[in-house]
């Protein structure tokens, strides 16, 4: 079982298991159609679909088998403001997919990348990852705008290559592999 040692403190954060008390927190980021638009499920959701949300995240607290997702809390002045997350993609191929998602009251700062970069670190280091992607919808500027801002790279954009919202979708896929992403990191000392 791999667990980080928490919380996962940031300058200006902490990462730390979803629990059920967070529900007011997350249902004000989920219930908006703007946190929504990206996501697969239509729609923003109502108190009771956040708690299930909520529910589910509560038991993410480590990754233990392949297909695993680590969901943690983005917090910030005592609130909830997000999560980022890491799926457990391949163990042979020491692969994870990166997931995020913040309250729009917190874009423009950078946090999400402070949160993502801080996951990654984890998952690059304790955890031993050779590679981490994420996925987008191609229209999704600001999601391949931080995947980019985390040193990933565009790999592919799969042309009509899901269903979102009754409509053929092209999706963006992002990586970066260990050795870069170390190599993106300051100097320890």
């Amino acid at each position: 079982m791999f667990r980080p040692t928490y919380p996962i403190r940031t300058a200006r954060l902490a990462l730390r298991p979803v629990a059920l008390d967070d529900l007011d927190d997350v249902h004000a980021y989920q219930s908006r159609p703007d946190v929504t638009r990206w996501m697969l499920d239509a729609g923003p959701r109502t108190r009771a679909q956040a708690l299930a949300s909520v529910t589910a995240m509560a038991g993410e607290d480590a990754l233990r088998a392949e297909g695993d997702c680590l969901a943690l809390a983005v917090v910030a002045d005592a609130r909830v403001i997000g999560t980022v997350e890491l799926v457990w993609r391949s163990a042979a191929d020491r692969t994870a997919e990166l997931g995020y998602v913040l309250h729009p009251d917190h874009h423009g700062r950078g946090l999400a990348t402070e949160a993502a970069t801080a996951l990654l670190d984890w998952g690059f280091g304790e955890f031993g990852l050779h590679r981490a992607y994420a996925r987008c919808h191609a229209r999704n500027e600001a999601s391949a705008r931080l995947m980019a801002r985390l040193g990933m790279r565009q790999e592919a954009r799969h042309v009509e290559s899901y269903l979102f919202r009754g409509e053929w979708a092209d999706r963006l896929v992002f990586a970066i592999l260990a050795r870069e992403w170390r190599e993106r990191q300051p100097p320890q000392g």
